[in-house]
């Protein structure tokens, strides 16, 4: 019995470690922080299905996304139902429309995140 138990034990052990390396597992090489470059105020992060917009004044919009090959679609949230919430991903960081952005991955690597849409282009880097 306790050679048993010894080997359930391990087995317990070994299948721990897997499933905690499951979070984030979805947004793949998006996860992490990115910062617009040329910009001091913009952010955007991933993290398992979830992208977090954020401006250095302490606004956040949520969105869901999906990484599909060279495709980023990206559902933003207002949980205020705000306008200023769409004017933000809309005007400041170029992203339309609010609730069905679609953007080309033309660059992604640990560092450098290029995405683009109808001729605008977005450039990010890791920090």
């Amino acid at each position: 019995m306790a050679r048993f138990c010894k080997y359930i034990i391990l087995l317990f052990a070994l299948i721990c470690p897997i499933c905690s390396c499951q979070e984030g597992r979805e947004a793949g090489d998006l996860l992490g922080q990115w910062r617009l470059k040329g910009s001091d105020t913009q952010y955007v992060s991933f993290s398992g299905s979830v992208a977090l917009f954020r401006m250095t004044d302490d606004t956040e919009i949520y969105a869901n996304f999906q990484h599909n090959g060279d495709s980023l679609f990206i559902q933003c949230i207002s949980i205020n139902a705000s306008a200023a919430d769409t004017a933000i991903i809309e005007n400041s960081f170029g992203f339309k429309p609010f609730n069905d952005i679609r953007l080309k991955i033309n660059a992604l690597n640990d560092d450098d995140l290029v995405l683009s849409k109808d001729g605008q282009t977005w450039s990010f880097y890791k920090y």
